[in-house]
């Protein structure tokens, strides 16, 4: 059953306020995204049996139950290469991605920051892992993420920068360019070149 979009639009809401809340240095920015988090509060007391207390623990609080992040990406091939974008964060290559967006799907997040990031055009096929960033070779992260990869067909599209990447390329796996390891590692683009080259495989997780 889809969401009421009131509940999503309270959720959004609530979303970009918390995002304001912890990158801004205005402080009369900071006033408005506490007025939003309140906003987002408000429609859910008046259209749920929830108290404004409960609420605010579980929906508006950071210090309430915490969970894992997601983190999705896209892995994109052409005649046998895969597609990388170089972050501007740190000069080196990763496959397109992202944390989750409040009001996304994971595959229609892969297929946005793929547009987004490199300037192609994707459709979402195939789920083809659901990682632990602490079972692989990640540099040590404050957040306990979990990375969903999902198998992207090119479809259309050119080449383009962003605002977070530089340049993006199809490389071959024994031809890749230094990795962002908080985003990727070599190990996991060679477990999608194995996927990549055997489709009936399963899907990897953990």
């Amino acid at each position: 059953m889809m969401e009421e979009k009131w509940l999503a639009w309270a959720k959004q809401i609530q979303s970009i306020a918390q995002a304001g809340l912890t990158y801004t240095r205005d402080d009369y920015d900071y006033e408005r995204y506490i007025e939003l988090r309140q906003l987002s509060a408000d429609i859910l007391e008046t259209y749920t049996e929830y108290d404004m207390k409960t609420i605010q623990e579980l929906f508006t609080n950071e210090t309430g139950y915490q969970t894992p992040k997601v983190d999705i990406r896209a892995a994109v091939f052409k005649e046998g290469k895969i597609l990388l974008v170089k972050e501007k964060a740190d000069g080196k290559w990763s496959i397109p991605g992202g944390w989750g967006d409040v009001g996304f799907s994971p595959g229609e997040v892969a297929v946005k920051e793929v547009e987004e990031e490199s300037g192609y055009l994707v459709e979402a096929k195939r789920l083809l892992a659901v990682l632990d960033h602490k079972h692989h070779p990640h540099p040590p992260s404050p957040y306990h993420i979990y990375k969903m990869i999902i198998g992207c067909e090119l479809v259309g599209g050119n080449a383009a920068d962003s605002i977070e990447t530089s340049d993006c390329d199809f490389f071959s796996l024994d031809n890749l360019p230094p990795l962002s390891i908080g985003r990727i590692t070599e190990s996991q683009i060679t477990m999608l070149f194995k996927l990549y080259e055997n489709p009936t495989l399963p899907t990897v997780f953990d």
